[in-house]
């Protein structure tokens, strides 16, 4: 089983930085994620890619990014034995990203990161307001 916890959301206003974390746990997850990404969902919006980031071996990491984000957000990843934990920087925060955002693990390969199905475990999501 994969166990995904989000925290660090909250209110703030624009401009204003954020980070978000998300503690994995679970034998599933040490022994099968090969990524990791972070999606979001607005109120009445479906929900959308932000970034992802996937690991070969202990040092080797890809990063990709939503265009609305890229030189914005940073996702980051640190990996131990009893301490997996991925996280998102938010820089220059606008109010077009306030929504529930969502960590999530794949445990298989994809050509389509992007894409919130080929997620196999999901966090609950953590409330981010940004206010003009």
């Amino acid at each position: 089983q994969v166990q995904l916890v989000e925290s660090g959301g909250g209110l703030v206003q624009t401009g204003d930085s954020l980070r978000l974390s998300c503690a994995a746990s679970g034998r599933t997850f040490s022994a099968y994620a090969m990524a990791m990404g972070w999606f979001r969902q607005a109120p009445g919006e479906e929900r959308e890619f932000v970034a992802a980031i996937s690991w070969e071996g202990e040092n080797t990491y890809y990063a990709d990014y939503a265009d609305a984000v890229k030189g914005r957000f940073t996702v980051s990843m640190s990996r131990a034995p009893a301490n997996n934990t991925l996280y998102l920087r938010m820089n220059s925060l606008k109010p077009d990203d306030t929504a529930v955002y969502y960590c999530a693990a794949r445990t298989h390969r994809t050509s389509n990161a992007n894409t919130a199905r080929e997620y196999d475990y999901w966090g609950q999501g953590t409330q981010v307001t940004v206010s003009s």
